[in-house]
């Protein structure tokens, strides 16, 4: 088989998986947008994706992202950012992805908002929220407590535009229960920010979960593109 063909193949069970979560919850599949992460897989791949309609790629490691957002520019792609982030790469960040999804602090804001300027729109800011039980600190995020301050001050910054949040289900539990949680979170979020309706959830093993609880991004790489190398 050759490349294109496992990729075409795992790209069509995940749009496939897709559409069944969207009917069980009673959504159409056009209201979920598909996030291929492409992290360690090469550019070359991206323009499998490209050419098999894929829209929208995701990175977690600035260095990587930067690279293949350039090999890549020609491609029209919607890049996303979705790792760590760290202030003094901010506002190099900004300068090719067009969403930041991982926004959890406060710090972030104006490096963002200085890179912001280079472009010719805003940068679609998803602020990351911790679905952690209290006491447990194994995902980065937001305290949800946090998150009407940190939109605050994404609205006040020129160059970014507040879409809504993001969250990773916590290791070792119940991505149902998790999400369950988040649906919750984003519906007082939504009531004080009616027009932050993006909630960026769910990856390869969970994403199910994450669009019966209102996704309308999902995040999935090994579903799309196969396992990556141990040493990786």
């Amino acid at each position: 088989m050759s490349r294109r063909e496992e990729i075409e193949a795992g790209l069509a069970g995940v749009r496939a998986r897709i559409a069944r979560a969207c009917a069980d919850a009673g959504r159409e599949p056009g209201e979920v947008r598909l996030v291929v992460v492409t992290k360690f897989f090469p550019a070359d791949d991206v323009r499998i994706l490209a050419e098999l309609g894929v829209t929208d790629v995701g990175e977690n490691r600035h260095q990587e992202a930067e690279a293949k957002a350039t090999a890549c520019a020609e491609l029209g792609l919607t890049w996303h950012f979705i790792g760590g982030l760290q202030s003094n790469k901010a506002a190099a960040v900004a300068a090719y992805a067009a969403v930041v999804e991982s926004v959890d602090r406060r710090k972030l804001v104006a490096p963002l908002a200085r890179g912001a300027q280079r472009r010719d729109s805003p940068v679609e800011v998803l602020l990351q929220v911790s679905l952690d039980p209290p006491g447990r600190d194994q995902r980065s995020g937001a305290d949800p407590a946090e998150l009407d301050d940190l939109a605050g001050a994404v609205v006040e910054a020129d160059g970014l535009e507040l879409r809504g949040l993001m969250a990773v289900a916590p290791l070792g539990e119940d991505p149902a229960t998790a999400f369950g949680r988040l649906a919750d979170v984003r519906a007082g979020f939504m009531a004080r920010h009616p027009g932050a309706d993006w909630l960026s959830a769910g990856m390869s093993g969970d994403l199910e979960h994450a669009i019966r609880a209102g996704a309308t991004h999902v995040r999935v790489g090994s579903a799309v593109l196969g396992s990556r190398a141990p040493n990786q």
